[in-house]
């Protein structure tokens, strides 16, 4: 298991699942790199409320989802901006309330929402943050 707040070593994709402990984190990223076909970049976050390392999911130049990892558990960054709006409102009323509530509780800014989604198990959220990313991916 790595100290993911250790700036000095930077880990591989491997170990951070390793220290997550948690089989959605591999999921997510078979999913990301096989099917998505997104490219990967580990880095390391000095902001206080995210701070340590990350995992940032890009396609043709566009961020997909940043990938916070936690024990057992990691937050998936999604942002809904302005391109991304109307096939958000489509699919708004299919999502789970815990989704709705997510958006609903999260400010917008510039026309943006920077969506924070812990994901711990297979569930409603982590089915609709997948759905979210399938919009970033299309617009």
């Amino acid at each position: 298991m790595v100290n993911l707040l250790d700036i000095n070593y930077q880990p591989e994709l491997q170990e951070i699942s390793e220290t997550i402990e948690n089989s959605l984190f591999d999921e997510l990223c078979k999913i990301m790199i096989d099917e998505y076909q997104a490219k990967v970049r580990i880095e390391f976050s000095k902001d206080v409320w995210a701070r340590g390392w990350n995992i940032k999911f890009r396609k043709s130049g566009r961020s997909l989802c940043v990938v916070y990892p936690k024990k057992k558990y990691f937050t998936i960054l999604i942002v809904i901006g302005r391109r991304e709006k109307e096939m958000f409102d489509h699919l708004y009323d299919q999502l789970s309330d815990e989704m709705r509530n997510i958006y609903l509780s999260t400010k917008e800014g510039m026309d943006q929402r920077w969506l924070m989604i812990d994901i711990t198990s297979e569930n409603e959220v982590y089915r609709d943050a997948l759905r979210l990313i399938d919009i970033r991916r299309a617009c």
